[in-house]
């Protein structure tokens, strides 16, 4: 009785220290190696060895053992297949083995030259959550006095163990989905803001998208230029995901949104405290894209005083967050964007040179939609799909005479101004079918003069395989609206004329 009383009292102290040792900061194959050093040292279970499943082939890799000289490393790369060895027996078996004498069991292999034939042997299984085994505990206690007391305690270690393993094969389970999704979020990004995603086949845009493949190799800085509505932010994520930088962070920041107080705090970050309202600290829009792109829109809306600020982190890549003496130091490539000619406000004193020419480094026009007119067939198409998405996948089409109308407008809003057209000419057709009427309900009509467009040739009202209701409303509007001339130009009598327009239900306008 007082042996075994004896023996309880060393295993609960072993246990406890057990306990510390997996729960410390340490890394797992050490946190491992210091659970079987505790077995040696206060247990009395000598040649410890722990080897863990690996889920894709179910073996066992061993992963440390304990030697009489204290190393913690397997001599060679150790695998036990399912019945295997004493140790394959009991991950096959899925139970605890206990063998008196080593020397004398039949299953034993002595690969790993680690344990001592005249003592006994015990393998516990390590499982963790739903009764899954994730790996086995061995050691030889000093002698064959109680082994089903020793087995017990082992198994109670093998137990703990389990914890600290299966928690950590869940973190890299979520760890390695989480690295899957990102990087299946970072190949989607590289396919949207590809260049072939970029609708545009003029010369203008064929000089955009060489500008930008040469320009993403590098990490110069860019300034983007064009009016608004031009895709200046869409040519900005080309360059950042065809660029070295793709891993990395792109962050965006819309200059022309925020007074100069709040623009340094979210561009340079604040400290706790450092103004009313600033409750913690708070990481700035730099430090998020260090080792990425930050994306400055609308850059000539930035007021003079601060211009200096920004002009610092530009040259130095340095800077304080507000409340801050603390310099801190990022890697940050930036892109701006402006609709402002900034050339003029160099000359008006409104935009620092200095600052401009650190700017202006690779400008990248990006051309109005009144200089790119054969680009608005595919630009609605494209658009068009979107919207129907946006719409439950609902089915669109773009008529030809409603395509001239897009044709014939000046485009003050550029893209932008088209994407709202066609959304307005979406919700306006009952029946997905957009035509003449149906764009002019848009409003689009009564802002732009009906001119001839040499890219788009004038509809050829005899030819059959037009839609005919979109010839008698092209001739309709050739006419004036007036039904006897629409009537002659389509070689028909003022009666047919009027009898389509009946059941074609076209509605007539008052000119």
């Amino acid at each position: 009785m007082a042996e075994r009383n004896a023996l309880v009292e060393k295993e609960l102290d072993a246990l406890y220290r057990v306990s510390q040792v997996l729960s410390s900061a340490q890394e797992l194959k050490r946190k491992l190696h210091g659970v079987l050093d505790e077995l040696h040292d206060h247990a009395d279970m000598r040649c410890g060895m722990i080897a863990l499943r690996d889920p894709d082939s179910d073996a066992l890799s061993v992963c440390t053992v304990r030697r009489d000289d204290g190393a913690d490393n397997p001599r060679e790369a150790i695998r036990y297949e399912a019945g295997e060895g004493v140790m394959g027996t009991v991950l096959d078996a899925g139970h605890t083995v206990v063998v008196e004498r080593i020397a004398d069991e039949p299953r034993f292999l002595g690969r790993m030259g680690l344990y001592e034939p005249e003592l006994p042997f015990i393998g516990a299984p390590i499982r963790y959550g739903n009764d899954e085994l994730v790996g086995v505990l061995a050691a030889q206690p000093l002698d064959a006095q109680l082994l089903g007391e020793r087995a017990r305690f082992l198994e109670m270690v093998a137990n703990l163990i389990a914890q600290s393993v299966g928690a950590l094969r869940g973190l890299e389970q979520r760890q390695q989905a989480l690295v899957s999704e990102n990087d299946h979020l970072r190949q989607s990004l590289r396919k949207n803001y590809g260049l072939d995603n970029i609708v545009g086949h003029t010369p203008a845009m064929h000089k955009v998208f060489e500008l930008v493949r040469q320009v993403a190799k590098w990490n110069t800085t860019v300034l983007i230029r064009g009016e608004s509505g031009t895709g200046k932010e869409l040519i900005a994520n080309a360059i950042h995901y065809n660029s070295a930088r793709a891993s990395g962070p792109f962050v965006k920041l819309n200059c022309a949104a925020l007074p100069d107080n709040l623009l340094e705090s979210e561009l340079f970050g604040h400290e706790k405290g450092a103004f009313s309202g600033a409750l913690s600290q708070r990481k700035g829009r730099f430090e998020a894209a260090n080792n990425g792109t930050l994306f400055l829109d609308e850059i000539g809306e930035v007021s003079p005083a601060f211009q200096a600020k920004l002009l610092r982190v530009l040259q130095e890549g340095e800077f304080e967050r507000v409340g801050s003496s603390h310099t801190l130091k990022v890697n940050v490539r930036v892109i701006a964007a402006t609709n402002r000619n900034l050339e003029d406000e160099v000359a008006e004193g409104n935009f620092r040179e200095d600052l401009f020419y650190r700017l202006n480094v690779m400008p990248i026009y990006t051309p109005a939609l009144r200089e790119r007119l054969e680009d608005i067939p595919a630009l609605a198409k494209f658009l068009l799909e979107r919207i129907s998405k946006q719409q439950g996948g609902r089915k669109l089409e773009l008529k030809e005479s409603a395509a001239r109308m897009l044709l014939r407008h000046d485009w003050p809003g550029n893209v932008r101004e088209l994407e709202n057209t066609l959304e307005r000419a979406a919700i306006l057709s009952p029946d997905g079918v957009i035509d003449q009427l149906v764009m002019a309900q848009t409003g689009l009509e009564e802002a732009m003069p009906l001119r001839p467009v040499s890219a788009v040739a004038d509809i050829d009202y005899t030819d059959e395989s037009i839609d005919e209701r979109e010839r008698v409303i092209a001739a309709l509007e050739r006419c004036g609206w007036v039904q006897a001339k629409a009537a002659r130009l389509l070689n028909m009598t003022p009666r047919q004329i009027a009898y389509r327009v009946r059941i074609l239900n076209i509605p007539i306008k008052q000119i």
